[in-house]
């Protein structure tokens, strides 16, 4: 049987992608026509696309407002699409974030508000407490987005300095029924963690908030840490009457992703293992540990036999140390490589779904097994670049960066680790 490695990890990842399109996945959870308003609204790297799919399907009269990542933007005839920064916030999110507010602020009992959440959106939509500054909300982003805190801990405090986070936009919906539609960009699917819950409960507290800045020492401004000592910041709780009637629909998840990329590892003749959704940690361990496990299947075909691929998803973490271009899924895809050593094959793609790692407009890339051998041709130093943490100049050196443009979509990260054949072991 031939196997193409790469044509055949980039068509997993691409259709991981594809099952998570809102046009797919809207449809079927739109609401039945009710006396009063429809009101869209949204925030996330997906939410225009999200909107562009309401309008496709809804026939009625609708209005509203989404704020989508820049570069994201689609056509739209009766929502309309504001662009904003992301992964830290800009004046255009304060923006979006007000004119939402607004919008929502006079709804009667009879009217719906559709909110399209999906990852992206803490940054997008974004609304300081009253005392907190832009200034000090892109700071605390800053330091967050390179202490090793994980997407919880990080969406924890983010929903404690804000003004629309932690369920506050569901009151401020209120009496309005909401109905949010998530597309998960976080391990576990917690309707709290993706884009920091704007319109569902949360039941951290800021007490919580300052045990993470504690944990990771990140330092803040005396009156930021004020407003958290003395409760200011406190999320909305699930008791809250404001959600009494309102639904929460998880349209797109990373398990879902991962099931149909096997599905098409499976046509091409490969048994496919999926190892989790919500694999967390730092990228350069969970590396060592897929490297681990790769090894033992291709030396000793245990735990599995060959030809087989490893899919995982989830979230893993980069604490920077170095100066170089970052991003998790080419850090955890450096730190397999540089584990492996070289190890005939084993094949490897690790990317984010909504094809952004980092801060680079790259999803991630693939490793051969002459990825290391021709890094060193190179003058690249396999193990300076990742002690760097710079994964995406590694790999863009070798022409193995996989780049897709705005995927209009976000289910977290995809890593797949393809196990052929290796040679027997010799002593």
């Amino acid at each position: 049987m031939h196997i193409d490695p790469k044509s055949v990890l980039r068509a997993m990842f691409d259709a991981a992608i594809e099952s998570a399109q809102p046009a797919h996945c809207i449809p079927r959870y739109l609401p039945k026509p009710g006396k009063g308003r429809l009101i869209v609204i949204g925030a996330g790297k997906a939410s225009a696309a999200m909107a562009q799919a309401v309008e496709a399907n809804w026939k009625g009269p609708l209005e509203g407002l989404v704020v989508t990542r820049y570069g994201y933007a689609v056509p739209c005839s009766r929502i309309e699409i504001i662009e904003a920064a992301h992964p830290v916030p800009d004046e255009a999110g304060i923006h979006a974030a007000e004119r939402i507010l607004a919008l929502v602020s006079q709804l009667q009992a009879e009217d719906t508000v559709l909110c399209l959440i999906s990852g992206g959106g803490s940054a997008l939509l974004a609304a300081p407490l009253p005392g907190i500054t832009l200034a000090d909300k892109q700071a605390i982003n800053k330091a967050l987005l390179v202490s090793g805190a994980n997407i919880g801990e990080m969406n924890c405090v983010r929903r404690h300095l804000s003004a629309v986070k932690g369920g506050r936009l569901a009151r401020a919906c209120h009496p309005a029924k909401v109905i949010t539609l998530l597309i998960s960009d976080v391990p576990g699917d917690v309707p709290s963690d993706i884009a920091s819950g704007p319109t569902v409960a949360d039941i951290t507290t800021c007490e919580d908030a300052l045990a993470i800045l504690k944990r990771y020492e990140i330092d803040v401004p005396e009156h930021v840490r004020s407003i958290l000592m003395s409760g200011q910041g406190e999320s909305i709780k699930p008791n809250d009457p404001c959600f009494q009637h309102n639904e929460v629909h998880l349209i797109a998840t990373p398990q879902a992703a991962l099931e149909a990329a096997a599905v098409v590892a499976q046509q091409a003749g490969i048994t496919t293992h999926i190892l989790g959704d919500s694999i967390e940690g730092e990228a350069k361990d969970v590396g060592k540990v897929m490297a681990g496990l790769a090894r033992q299947i291709a030396l000793r075909k245990q735990p599995f036999t060959t030809p087989c691929v490893l899919l995982s998803g989830g979230e893993t973490t980069v604490t920077v140390r170095g100066q170089g271009r970052g991003g998790r899924n080419v850090e955890f895809l450096l730190s397999l490589g540089v584990s492996l050593n070289g190890l005939p094959g084993v094949y490897g793609l690790a990317g984010d779904t909504d094809g952004v790692d980092g801060m680079e407009e790259i999803a991630g890339a693939y490793l051969t097994p002459d990825s290391l051998e021709r890094a060193w041709a190179h003058g690249m130093n396999p193990r300076d670049s990742l002690d760097n943490n710079d994964g995406h100049s590694f790999f863009s050196a070798l022409g193995d960066s996989v780049i897709t443009g705005p995927t209009l979509t976000n289910v977290n990260d995809f890593r797949a680790v393809l196990v052929l054949d290796a040679p027997a072991l010799s002593y």
